[in-house]
This record gives C-alpha cells, sequence and structure tokens, in this order.
C-alpha cells in the first residue's frame, strides 16, 4: 500500500467549507485516515488519546492561533515524531516566523495547489520514515556536527532531522557566541547555523569561523534560515557560508545537501 494513505492526519480548520476542500485536497492525494476538529483545544484534547502522523492546522483558531497550537505540541518531547503543517493566507512575516522555528515541515498558501500538497506530504514521508545519508568518503554515524539556533524548539526539530538521516554527534548552541567558543575548543565535521540570533548571528558566526587562519576554517557551513533580504543573503554568501536552505525545509533537501557538502 502506498505509505501516503497510511498517514493519519488530524485536521484543525474552524471553518467546515475549508475542512470539506482540504479534506478532499487530501483524498485526492490518496489519504483517508482524516480526523477533523474545529479548535486548538479540541486538538488538544485528542493528542492526549492518540498520536497523528501529521496535523494540518490553519493559522486563525477560535480559542488560539497556529503559533500557540504548535508551542503546546511541542512542549512534548514525543511530539517531534508528529509533522506539523501549516495551511493560511497569512504572510505577515511577524506571524509565520514563529512556526518556522517551531519546526513546520511546510507553510502552504491558501488556496494552495494540489500539487504543493503533494510536496508537503512527500517531505512528511521523508521526515517519518527516514533513510540514512550515504556518504562516500564518510561513515555518517562518524560525523560531529555544531547546530546553531537560537529557538529551542528549532534545534529540536533539526536535531531530530539529523538524526534520521543517521547523524548522531550533534552538539547545539544557542548563539553565534556559544558556538564559536565550541568550535574553537572542539572539531566539527559541519556546522548548521541559524541567521538571526542575539549575542552574535550567523553572518558574524560565518566571518569569525571563515576568519580563522587554521586549516578547520574551511569546514563546510549550511546556513538553515527565514531571511528573505536578498542583500543580507548575497552577504552571507559573501562570507563564505556553503549553502542556504530555507525556513521550513523538506527532510530530503538537508540529506541532499549534506551528502554533497560531504560527499
Amino acid at each position: 500500500m502506498d505509505k501516503i494513505a497510511c498517514l493519519d492526519v488530524f485536521l484543525v480548520e474552524p471553518s467546515h467549507t475549508q475542512q470539506i476542500i482540504i479534506k478532499q485536497r487530501l483524498q485526492n492525494s490518496g489519504i483517508e485516515q482524516v480526523t477533523c476538529v474545529s479548535s486548538g483545544g479540541e486538538m488538544l484534547e485528542h493528542l492526549r488519546h492518540a498520536k497523528p502522523d501529521l496535523i494540518i492546522s490553519s493559522m486563525y483558531l477560535p480559542d488560539m492561533t497556529g503559533v500557540d497550537l504548535i508551542h503546546e505540541i511541542r512542549k512534548d518531547s514525543e511530539s517531534y515524531e508528529m509533522v506539523f503543517l501549516l495551511i493560511s493566507s497569512e504572510t505577515n512575516i511577524k506571524y509565520l516566523e514563529p512556526i518556522r522555528q517551531a519546526g513546520a515541515i511546510a507553510i502552504l498558501p491558501k488556496p494552495f495547489s494540489q500539487r504543493e500538497l503533494d510536496t508537503a506530504l512527500n517531505a512528511s514521508l521523508d521526515y517519518l520514515h527516514p533513510k540514512p545519508v550515504d556518504l562516500e568518503h564518510f561513515d555518517v554515524e562518524d560525523l560531529h556536527v555544531l547546530l546553531v539556533d537560537d529557538s529551542e524548539f528549532s534545534r529540536k526539530y533539526i536535531t531530530k532531522v539529523l538524526n534520521n538521516i543517521g547523524i548522531e554527534h550533534i552538539s547545539c548552541a544557542a548563539d553565534g557566541k556559544q558556538a564559536l567558543r565550541m568550535f574553537q575548543e572542539h572539531y566539527f565535521d559541519l556546522v548548521v547555523t541559524d541567521f538571526n540570533m542575539p549575542e552574535m548571528d550567523g553572518l558574524q558566526l560565518v566571518r569569525a569561523i571563515r576568519g580563522d587562519d587554521q586549516q578547520i576554517s574551511s569546514v563546510p557551513i549550511l546556513m538553515v534560515t527565514s531571511e528573505q533580504n536578498q542583500n543580507r543573503l548575497a552577504a552571507i554568501e559573501k562570507a563564505g557560508v556553503s549553502a542556504v536552505l530555507d525556513k521550513p525545509f523538506e527532510p530530503m533537501s538537508i540529506k541532499h545537501l549534506i551528502a554533497q557538502l560531504l560527499g
């Protein structure tokens, strides 16, 4: 049986019409098991008794926002086994950024295309049924990764994604200053960093690492960021970052990038 068809989906959407539309789109993708609720509270109550594969939520619910909901869900360490997908007409970065930081698999617009939904569902499968990355010159289990992000939710989510592809040795830092100290004291095969952080941001961290005259300054640096400003992105690339990945990202994307950077 198709793995997508086996996905157990919880949908929280206050509009009955939107529930019907989204459920129909999911059925078009082969999914039959969809539980619909109208509020965040109902969803959280359902989660006391069941652990779905995928939670799909609107941004604005009667009792909370999608941000509130994903934060409540992510308080439970086991919830990182569940995938969160936001469907919203919201475009303001201020409201979408917390969703990105909390580890949503994707953010789909309203209305969304069947192709966009299928891409998000395939990304969900990659997360739920991962395969280790295949590196020609490395044993992936021996890789040492430095993960830098000021969001605890984001660190946990990215750690889960890295674990899923076989990377076990992950050291975490909450900002660039802490990361730089750790980088200077230990050897890392790869640095994965956010851009917008307090104390020292990702750009400053990249510049500090690339300014190191030791051989380790050539370590690959992958920046995972929701930054959209083209001037800032250009500065990041100029500073010597090895690759840039958008938040939210598909797990397969980070797998391919790591294979390129280290393989």
